[in-house]
């Protein structure tokens, strides 16, 4: 008869309660640049749902995936995500500038291009925190757990889905300016975490790491932000 183990239950639900609350602040970031999280969270749900079928489908084999070559692919590509961010950034800023001059300026609309990039860096991010929980939740699965992983890992996703939609509105509510500072800062930690545990480097405090990264970060993009609005910017002619 099958029954349910309490210990691997909450190992499961921890794991993705975890994994996938990194997916959804990173895709609160991604979505500082538009104003809505449906590309970022379809992306997201894409890229979880991809990885969660394959280990349906070929648990054995996502346990011999090298997790190394996932992680630098990420790092790589939230590094780009980031720098778009930053450069995007520097112009909500320059344009709450100009607003504050002359009110009235009309708000520039999120073209298909930044819709496509949106939910690529949702897939991305989607995928590889999948990744993790699956091997985790494939290795209690082995040990002769599986219901309780299942149920686990189904508590976790609806008690995040809740709280992610209770807090949306609180998030959006925010000035576009500041929250993407905010979203850059978030995406170069998590580059620079995930490309350092590519190339093997153990983190004091493991995640926990990600607090003085996310922080440095922040401190690093305000200042050359204001930098940079101290210059004007320079007027394009036609020749």
């Amino acid at each position: 008869m099958l029954g349910v183990a309490a210990g691997p239950l909450l190992a499961a639900f921890l794991i993705i309660l975890v994994e996938m609350t990194e997916v959804v602040a990173l895709v609160f970031a991604l979505s500082a640049d538009h104003g809505s999280v449906r590309q970022g969270a379809l992306g997201a749900v894409a890229g979880s749902a991809t990885i969660a079928v394959a280990a349906a489908g070929f648990g054995a084999l996502i346990l011999r995936l090298p997790t190394d070559w996932l992680l630098l692919a990420a790092a790589v590509a939230l590094a780009g995500f980031g720098m778009f961010l930053f450069r995007s950034t520097l112009k909500s800023y320059r344009r709450t500038r100009a607003a504050a001059v002359a009110p009235g300026t009309p708000p520039v609309s999120p073209t298909t291009r930044a819709h496509a990039i949106q939910f690529a860096g949702g897939f991305s991010i989607g995928a590889i925190e999948m990744t993790e929980a699956v091997i985790v939740l494939l290795a209690l699965t082995a040990a002769g757990y599986g219901l309780s992983a299942l149920i686990g890992a189904i508590a976790g996703v609806v008690v995040l889905v809740v709280v992610a939609a209770m807090l949306h509105e609180r998030v959006r509510r925010i000035k576009s300016a500041q929250l993407k500072l905010v979203a850059t800062s978030l995406l170069l930690s998590f580059a620079v975490f995930w490309g350092g545990e590519a190339f093997g480097v153990s983190w004091p405090g493991a995640d926990l790491i990600l607090i003085p990264l996310f922080f440095a970060f922040l401190a690093v993009c305000w200042v050359l932000i204001r930098w940079r609005m101290a210059f004007p910017v320079p007027v394009q002619t036609k020749g």
